[in-house]
């Protein structure tokens, strides 16, 4: 009996070593109806007593495979991955990861919502500038800009400390009702009810004077600063945007913006220094230099300048410069993939950033000449004080193309040939005559 037990204990072995053999699953992918086919035939080798005759139908030296997605028409191995399509033809996927931008629908998508998102800023952010009904984008809200402006106002007191001039100084006193004059011409230009500040003198300290009596204005007659022919045209202006903006934005009735000239503190300081230089800063500061009050000693002319600083306020130019500078930014750094970065930065100069500074100062001295006719100084010497301008500060042939002002010299000519000294003129005729003259920059 011994004999018999190790004999049938040799032969188990052996059946369960082919048996397991046979039914080992390997990675390669079959049908469904192969599978079950292959379950059947197993169990039946497992159960019926003529099992060396049905391990003929099978190689023991070739893997069985077994295909594992019974119910998914999704198959996967380690490697790779394939789906079947309605018509039973299988698509395989490519290997490794799959970018974003390979798939049509999510191109579409990103298309979509970023021109809705673009199409949002821009609608919800573009302004009308007044008079010239020129309209630009404004990513800066009016609080933000107000708020940089006091800052830097604050920044220079800090830094000029020592050098300002006191609020019952002679220069001082002259220039801050001058530039009182200038910010009620203003509020009559733009002929709506505001709540508008007293005009402070901004001292070290930060404490504001009273203002003290007004100068007597000089008498103005038809030949007085202007009595003189102007040049002929001897090479093409680019004014001419402005007649055209300001047809196209009455035709559409285009509003003025003139929400951030709202409730302003203005301020105004002068520092000793001999800088030949005047701005005012968003939010209403307005700083004057000597320097500019020992080349420009009559009222008109500096009344010509502080006009030209408050009409860069009224325009926004500087919110406007910042956002125009994040678009350059921008653009700059997508052609940096492509072109030298020296070509780009020179490009972008001569071709898009001075050129748009130039029109932005051509456009504050239009609106600064009605601010200085409203207020009653004669618009007719601007054009020799910006010439004068421009040879204190040394004009040349190529300041017209590689600066970011206009040449004085090209600044004179504009004035004095466009259809705004007309429109200046005209209002300061019934300024000295005591008729005020409201609404005209809307």
């Amino acid at each position: 009996m011994a004999w018999y037990r190790r004999s049938k204990l040799g032969f188990d072995v052996i059946s369960r070593y082919f048996t397991s053999k046979l039914t080992a699953p390997k990675s390669t992918i079959q049908n469904a109806s192969s599978v079950i086919n292959q379950s059947n035939q197993l169990s039946k080798l497992t159960s019926s007593a003529n099992y060396p005759l049905r391990v003929s139908k099978f190689s023991l030296f070739q893997p069985i495979s077994v295909d594992r997605s019974l119910n998914s028409r999704l198959y996967a191995t380690g490697y790779r991955y394939y789906y079947v399509d309605s018509r039973q033809v299988r698509h395989f996927k490519p290997r490794g990861f799959r970018r974003w931008s390979d798939d049509p629908k999510n191109v579409l998508i990103v298309v979509l919502v970023g021109s809705g998102v673009g199409l949002t800023v821009y609608f919800g952010n573009v302004e009308t500038i007044p008079y010239t009904k020129r309209r630009h984008l404004v990513l800066l809200s009016k609080n933000l800009e107000r708020t940089i402006g006091e800052s830097q106002f604050k920044n220079m007191k800090a830094g000029f400390k020592g050098k300002i001039l006191p609020a019952m100084h002679p220069e001082s006193v002259r220039v801050r009702l001058i530039s009182k004059d200038i910010i009620e011409a203003l509020q009559r230009g733009l002929k709506k009810e505001q709540v508008w500040t007293d005009l402070n003198y901004a001292s070290e300290s930060g404490a504001a004077s009273e203002s003290r009596g007004k100068e007597t204005l000089m008498a103005m007659t038809e030949e007085t600063g202007g009595g003189e022919n102007w040049p002929a045209k001897d090479e093409v202006l680019d004014d001419m945007w402005v007649d055209q903006s300001r047809k196209k934005g009455k035709e559409k009735g285009e509003k003025s913006a003139t929400g951030h000239l709202e409730g302003l503190n203005w301020e105004v300081l002068v520092v000793n220094d001999h800088v030949v230089n005047a701005f005012c800063l968003p939010g209403g500061k307005i700083v004057v230099f000597t320097g500019l009050l020992e080349h420009f000693r009559t009222d008109e002319e500096i009344a010509t300048i502080i006009g030209h600083e408050v009409a860069h306020a009224v325009a926004r130019h500087a919110a406007e410069q910042i956002t125009k500078n994040l678009w350059f930014t921008i653009g700059q750094l997508i052609l940096y993939q492509f072109v030298m970065p020296d070509l780009v930065n020179t490009m972008s100069n001569l071709l898009l950033k001075l050129p748009f500074s130039r029109r932005m100062e051509i456009e504050a001295d239009y609106i600064g000449l009605l601010l200085m006719a409203s207020a009653g100084y004669d618009p007719r010497v601007a054009p020799k004080v910006f010439e004068k301008l421009g040879q204190v500060s040394g004009d040349s042939a190529l300041r017209d193309y590689l600066s970011t002002h206009p040449s004085g010299k090209r600044r004179s000519k504009l004035l004095s040939e466009a259809s705004v000294m007309h429109e200046a003129v005209a209002i300061y005729r019934e300024a000295i005559a005591g008729r005020e003259v409201d609404g005209f920059f809307l």
